[in-house]
């Protein structure tokens, strides 16, 4: 089945355009949305960031299609965070969110004030996170003493089916990591033979 989606890029657009052209997206046939998360644009001349959980709120409420969000936990966010915000969202929208785990770009992380990981510890921390969220969004209380800490976290209000995990990769190499733990795969536009390659 072939689905068109709309990318929301906060780094583009206030997210009250946004949210106009999400909902004009879905009102013309698009069949579903991801969503950016960024804490700053990659470029001064693209000029926006909102704050992505927000939005999604309010998109997913205004429109009927599903919904998905890049996201790096680990730094930036913390694990049991981003299991709440999406066990909050999946409960509000049953079967309507879903989220891409990658590892983060340093121009996003670097605000917490901690060095930039090389990619061998973002990507163990990264399926340290993974490991966290999925726990908590099956109802587990989660004990973490490695690349992050977790405290006896546990989740209130769960979903009744947890949303789909997927990996963000854009080379060959992290999309067969991703393999061992992703339910899918996001990539870039990329030549076929490439795209075939990884996937």
């Amino acid at each position: 089945m072939v689905v068109i989606g709309y990318h929301a890029s906060h780094e583009q657009h206030p997210p009250s355009a946004l949210l106009r052209h999400t909902v004009r997206a879905a009102a013309a046939g698009f069949t579903a949305v991801s969503s950016s998360d960024h804490f700053s644009p990659w470029s001064e001349r693209q000029g926006e960031s909102g704050f992505a959980w927000s939005w999604l709120g309010a998109a997913l409420e205004a429109t009927n299609v599903p919904f998905g969000v890049v996201n790096a936990p680990g730094q930036r966010y913390h694990p049991a965070i981003v299991a709440q915000a999406l066990a909050t969202l999946a409960e509000m929208f049953p079967g309507r969110i879903w989220a891409a785990l990658g590892t983060g770009e340093a121009s996003n992380e670097h605000i917490t004030g901690e060095r930039w990981p090389d990619k061998r510890s973002r990507q163990e921390r990264l399926l340290e996170c993974v490991q966290v969220i999925r726990s908590l969004l099956a109802g587990a209380e989660v004990d973490v003493d490695g690349h992050v800490r977790v405290d006896r976290a546990r989740l209130w209000t769960l979903p009744e089916t947890p949303p789909r995990l997927v990996g963000a990769a854009l080379t060959e190499a992290t999309a067969k990591w991703c393999g061992g733990w992703a339910d899918g795969l996001i990539t870039v536009h990329q030549p076929a033979e490439r795209l075939r390659r990884m996937f």
